[in-house]
């Protein structure tokens, strides 16, 4: 491309300027943060962003240097450099050091396109047609008609030989470096499309598009191309690393809310509990077994008889709603609702809503893009089940429209983008298919934080967006099989997932589909189900990798998964279960203060490598290790029958492991024993990690001593955090941080005074500290003989001191 000429205008947040035919605005969000739109109209667009929140006037300082042949900004922390000839950008960090650019040429591209729209009259005909993922409503002859012109946007870079590039979502292929490689970003059962990237360079990039768009770099080149914008509209974020890189996403889309306490303890699913009875016998089990657990789930079909999505349970199933929550209560466990935005089967939801004007062309799926229809679909929700308190919501299939669940043979990819995105665009603005989930989401966290502040909203859903983290949402990975490869997959799905900002991804323990039948997506392995022993193994790797996940949920179809559907105890499926669940309640002091520190800090939990090691290249292309937080690394067992798998462990750190106490040198790769009782864990030499009892729910205990363990090797800091668990007071400032310390030089550990206070707040606290070594304070169980104990009356500090 060649410029005709640059007239740079000085703005209040930074330059507007003309490069014919393209028109740029360049604002300065703050100083590692520039916002870019390029059109070939005559104006900027004005349309407020599902992603991005609005963002106040910069007022950090950016300078501005015209030279003959380029324009650059310049801030503290980030500069912009414009060749006046092409418009290319190239982008360096404080010191002038590359950090990515486009091609001499240019990089960015706008092509005009139509934007059709369909129309839906009395003429149409609408058909239901019963799937795997329920009932859908389909309509073939919708009248299309030109709705405006906008554009199809490409946006060409030059990526450095050694960066490595993440993010881009959660898809089904298990890419965690896309150097190399490309994907397509679309909604669909197993695909949420999360547009952006985060280099090991040190940069991220978030489009801010709804459009189906695709990754490439490949064969046919490195750019960023989405189908239908207004404008080309992007925000480049210098980091360099990765935690500020997120920080920078969530200053832009928000920061994720906070999740009650018992969120991250034991859930329990399946496709479905069919009574109000069976959900009370079930948890009534686990509390016998004295097996941890939180949460139960009401799967769909919770409706009566054909009336599809409505979201008023069955009165001859669940004939006292009220009664079911009070008895969960009392049990010390919650519940939690699958709802589904599609209604059918003239269902009094669907009557209402058709009357009101809010379902969509297919007569079937509310209109999430209308704040009344989110109003009227709240009011529903909340008359079936959240007046009668429940805890959490399912918001199941909120990438309503597919095509390609069925059929015996999976559609060639880019088949089936068009299949996919062709019906979401039968009912959606083409602009704007990817963003039913996050409107979705919001009008579920909006009206329940009006009707109530004393429950934090928990909204499980399977599609997701930038931004969605804002409003209460927990993305899951979608219905995936059974199978030893898609349990590898998951893990670095789930880590491009978490590095796009949004921290909150789980998916089923043990694979939603595990028979196999004629479908292409309904291949498990296993059809004997969890009588099969290799099904067994399968769900404990599975169940112990899901202990290290924002949230532990075990769910699917074809057999049950209560923990004594896999052996008596005794035996290794058994106890293994138990275990792993009673560690993931031991490590909840852990886990909710790492919450606590995205809400309050921007920080990740689910870490890929790369967050904590970026000057490790070794650590780029590894799938099947992270970090659960600043302490622990995970390694997942992802072959069947291993007795052991190979761990590298990153340099310039000795390593800790958790089960036996060994430490080893950073920098290599070790045989870690694995026999399926065991997932290899490693812990960072300066790690300080607190731990509770044993308890049979997250909130049970909390006035009881913390156990300390402290991982020598250098120097460590945790913030143990503590609020009422489970309301919105924690925005007014009523929690507690206590600031836990360990020097390697002086051998002491310091609990420091206990800062803030809300209600409820223990006024005496007991630390257990253990100095890990060799057989001492490892593994799931409490030390017996802690080597200090620390009391703290009022918050007041302590200290302790090795010898």
């Amino acid at each position: 491309m060649s410029a005709v000429a640059m007239s740079p205008t000085r703005t209040k947040d930074g330059v507007e300027l003309s490069l014919s035919p393209l028109r740029l605005r360049l604002r300065v969000i703050d100083e590692s943060i520039f916002h870019v739109v390029c059109t070939k109209s005559a104006q900027f667009g004005n349309k407020p962003s599902f992603m991005v929140v609005p963002q106040e006037r910069a007022t950090c300082a950016c300078d501005v240097i015209d030279a003959d042949k380029s324009l650059t900004l310049k801030t503290s922390r980030l500069q912009l450099r414009i060749d006046k000839r092409t418009a290319a950008f190239t982008w360096l960090d404080a010191a002038g050091d590359l950090l990515v650019r486009e091609p001499d040429r240019g990089g960015k591209h706008l092509e005009p396109i139509a934007v059709e729209k369909r129309v839906f009259d009395s003429s149409i005909k609408i058909e239901s047609e019963k799937t795997v993922d329920g009932v859908k409503a389909r309509v073939a002859n919708a009248t299309v008609v030109i709705d405006r012109t906008a554009y199809t946007t490409q946006l060409d870079l030059v990526f450095s030989d050694d960066e490595a590039i993440y993010g881009l979502g959660q898809h089904e292929e298990g890419i965690l470096n896309y150097r190399g490689k490309s994907q397509l970003l679309y909604q669909q059962n197993m695909k949420v499309a999360m547009p952006a990237i985060v280099s090991t360079r040190g940069y991220g990039i978030l489009f801010d598009t709804t459009s189906l768009a695709s990754f490439h770099d490949d064969e046919h080149g490195s750019y960023f191309w989405c189908e239908v914008d207004d404008e080309m509209d992007f925000y480049f974020v210098a980091g360099p690393s990765f935690d500020q890189i997120i920080a920078g996403f969530r200053r832009l889309t928000g920061r994720p809310t906070m999740l009650p306490r018992w969120a991250y303890g034991y859930i329990q699913s399946k496709e479905r509990y069919r009574t109000q009875a069976e959900l009370l016998d079930v948890v009534r089990e686990y509390r016998a077994r004295e097996i941890p657990i939180d949460c139960i789930v009401q799967d769909w079909c919770s409706w009566t008889g054909k009336w599809w999505g409505d979201k008023n349970p069955d009165p001859q199933r669940f004939p006292d709603p009220s009664a079911l929550t009070r008895d969960l209560h009392a049990l010390h466990a919650k519940l939690m609702v699958s709802i589904w935005p599609i209604m059918r089967g003239e269902c009094p939801n669907q009557i209402e809503m058709r009357e009101a004007g809010h379902l969509l062309g297919n007569d079937a799926t509310y209109n999430a893009f209308d704040p009344a229809a989110r109003a009227l679909y709240w009011e529903q929700a909340n008359q079936g089940w959240f007046r009668h308190g429940i805890d959490a919501w399912w918001c199941d299939c909120t990438e309503p429209f597919d095509a390609d669940w069925k059929g015996s043979l999976k559609p060639e990819p880019c088949e089936r983008a068009v299949m996919n995105t062709d019906e979401a665009k039968t009912f959606l603005d083409p602009e704007h298919i990817t963003a039913y989930s996050i409107e979705h989401s919001k009008g579920i966290y909006e009206h329940q934080r009006r009707t109530s502040e004393s429950k934090r909203v928990v909204n499980l859903t399977r599609s997701g967006s930038p931004g969605q983290q804002r409003y209460g949402a927990i993305t899951w990975s979608g219905d995936v099989t059974a199978t030893w490869k898609t349990l590898r997959r998951q893990i670095a799905d789930g880590l491009n997932f978490c590095v796009t900002g949004n921290p909150r991804w789980t998916f089923d323990i043990g694979g939603f589909f595990v028979d196999s039948r004629e479908q292409w997506f309904w291949r498990g392995d296993y059809p004997g189900g969890c009588d099969d022993p290799g099904y067994r193994e399968l769900y404990v790797r599975w169940l112990q990798l899901g202990a290290f996940l924002p949230m532990m949920r075990s769910h699917g179809t074809d057999t049950p998964r209560e923990v004594w559907r896999f052996g008596k105890p005794g035996e290794v499926a058994y106890d293994t279960l138990v275990r792993f669940i009673r560690l993931r309640y031991r490590l909840l002091p852990y886990i909710y203060s790492i919450a606590a520190a995205e809400t309050l800090r921007d920080y990740t939990m689910m870490r890929m490598l790369a967050f904590d090691f970026r000057d490790d290249a070794r650590v780029f292309d590894i799938d099947d290790q992270f970090m659960f937080g600043p302490a622990l690394m995970v390694c997942p067992v992802t072959e069947a029958g291993a007795a052991s798998r190979d761990v590298y462990l990153p340099k310039r750190r000795d390593w800790h492991d958790f089960w036996t106490g060994e430490m080893y040198a950073g920098g290599q790769t070790i045989s870690a024993a694995a026999p399926v009782e065991i997932m290899p864990l490693f812990v960072r030499a300066g790690s300080v990690v607190p731990l509770g009892p044993r308890v049979q729910y997250a909130e049970a205990a909390l006035d009881e001593p913390i156990d300390v363990r402290v991982y020598a090797g250098a120097d460590g800091r945790f913030e143990l955090y503590e609020d009422e668990n489970d309301n919105c007071k924690y925005e007014r400032g009523a929690y507690a941080i206590t600031p836990i310390a360990w020097s390697e030089r002086e051998r002491k550990l310091t609990i420091g005074p206990r800062e803030g206070e809300f209600a409820g707040m223990a006024p005496r606290r007991e630390f257990r500290a253990t100095l890990v070594r060799p057989g001492h304070g490892c593994g799931v169980e409490e030390t017996a003989e802690p080597d200090r104990v620390l009391p703290c009356d009022d918050g007041a500090a302590a200290e302790a001191q090795w010898h």
